[in-house]
């Protein structure tokens, strides 16, 4: 097989990022916008030593899970992969991805719980827009910051569309110079909202590459006129740095307050524009339900590892005895002790640290956790906190969340090996539509 060669191909699976996949002569081709049954003709793009990257140039048998696209911005944006099958059908490829990563990864044959899902669409409570050069707003292409123009996901509230739109309007009205990355000139970089999704309160900010927003007044007059009721804070995050990083360190309030609040599993959360919290709030509510059930927390110390705002910490506080929340974050700390006040919960406390460096100096200390929950970003534990946890600590359970089955698959492995079981995991879809799913799983001394 060569580049530019054209071939018949059936798509038996999909790749973690979303795109079909089928054998030809032996060899892996990987092919985006297919479906599992479909038959395609494929033109060869590119050729690596045991698999190859194609695009469609025919769909020559349909499979029976393809459905119709319904957004215009789908093959060019580069958030949803699987809008051209149905929600069900994503679901069982998420399912079956997921076991057999933990199977080829984690080596444990273990089947997971049935996927836990809800809504496909609107689901999302915050949006971040990158802005083109003609002053629209959209999200980036797939492997570049190409801006695919969008003001209408359909991941997202409706009112967030109306919001762009008056920002639009003002870009143009008042020509409010756009940030060029090649030049790092330019004002505006992004368009940030979010909104709680019990509450209903918007925060609307702008990412500006400077220390000041002109006709700031007048922005602000438009966006109360859109949404009077539930806007309650207008503020810029200054970024003025050379990076792909969408926000910075420092945020200015413009109008009403310095955050907005929600209420999670009961309990009211205090959001900054650089707080964490899991962007689709149902689904959020079911997977710290089960890790409550699987932490069975009841009367216990719970050290929580990774907690930003500290959203599950504060959703088990009611049931647990004691809990430590670890976050390196300092706003997301100041964020979990606020919450913690607001809610009248005394058993909590929350420590400004690395989770690796903290649970070393804990254990030396001798703090004694029954379980220890963590949710870490995409790479994973560190392999001396995975020893730290297993050797020093030795909790009765691990309730391990995740964003990256890959890496949990490699850190149950790690556990394995120091005395600790793979009991059970529930893959659970708060991104649908999208290839991410999350997982929870439950590790349990033997």
């Amino acid at each position: 097989m060569k580049k530019n060669d054209e071939i018949i191909l059936s798509i038996s699976g999909y790749t973690a990022e979303g795109s079909g996949v089928g054998k030809y002569e032996g060899m892996a081709v990987f092919v985006p916008l297919t479906a599992v049954g479909d038959t395609v003709k494929v033109k060869i793009l590119k050729v690596k030593k045991t698999y190859a990257y194609g695009k469609v140039l025919e769909i020559m048998k349909s499979a029976n899970c393809r459905t119709e696209n319904d957004c215009s911005a789908f093959s060019r944006c580069g958030g949803c992969v699987f809008r051209h099958i149905s929600y069900k059908a994503e679901l069982k490829a998420k399912e079956n991805r997921i076991r057999e990563t933990i199977k080829r990864i984690g080596g444990v044959d273990l089947a997971p719980q049935p996927i836990m899902f809800d809504s496909e669409n609107r689901y999302r409570n915050k949006a971040q827009y990158p802005v083109n050069s003609e002053g629209k707003a959209g999200f980036f292409a797939t492997h570049s910051h190409r801006i695919i123009q969008n003001s209408n996901c359909l991941l997202q509230p409706e009112i967030f569309e109306s919001l762009v739109k008056t920002v639009e309007n003002w870009i143009e009205k008042y020509k409010i110079s756009i940030y060029n990355e090649e030049k790092h000139q330019g004002l505006l970089r992004h368009i940030y909202i979010r909104q709680g999704a019990v509450t209903k309160e918007i925060m609307v900010t702008l990412v500006i590459n400077g220390e000041a927003l002109p006709f700031s007044e007048e922005l602000i007059s438009a966006l109360r006129e859109t949404d009077k009721d539930d806007l309650k804070s207008v503020q810029i995050n200054i970024n003025k740095d050379d990076t792909n990083v969408i926000l910075g360190d420092k945020c200015v309030t413009l109008f009403g307050t310095d955050y907005i609040t929600d209420i999670l599993c009961g309990v009211k959360i205090r959001l900054s524009p650089l707080s964490f919290y899991q962007v689709n709030h149902t689904m959020a509510q079911k997977l710290y339900k089960k890790a409550a059930e699987y932490g069975k927390v009841e009367g216990k110390t719970v050290l929580d590892l990774y907690c930003g705002a500290g959203t599950i910490g504060l959703s088990l506080a009611h049931k647990a005895k004691r809990v430590i929340g670890v976050e390196i974050i300092p706003e997301a700390i100041e964020d979990a002790k606020y919450n913690a006040k607001e809610n009248d919960i005394e058993n909590a406390e929350f420590f400004c640290m690395d989770a690796t460096e903290f649970a070393e100096k804990s254990s030396k200390e001798n703090l004694k956790a029954d379980v220890i929950v963590v949710d870490p970003p995409r790479k994973g534990l560190t392999e001396e906190l995975i020893l730290t946890i297993a050797e020093s600590f030795c909790p009765e359970r691990v309730v391990y969340v995740s964003c990256d089955v890959g890496t949990l698959a490699r850190d149950i492995k790690i556990f394995e090996q120091k005395g600790y079981k793979l009991k059970e995991y529930t893959p659970a879809d708060l991104f649908p539509r999208t290839a991410h799913c999350e997982c929870v799983a439950l590790l349990v001394k033997e």
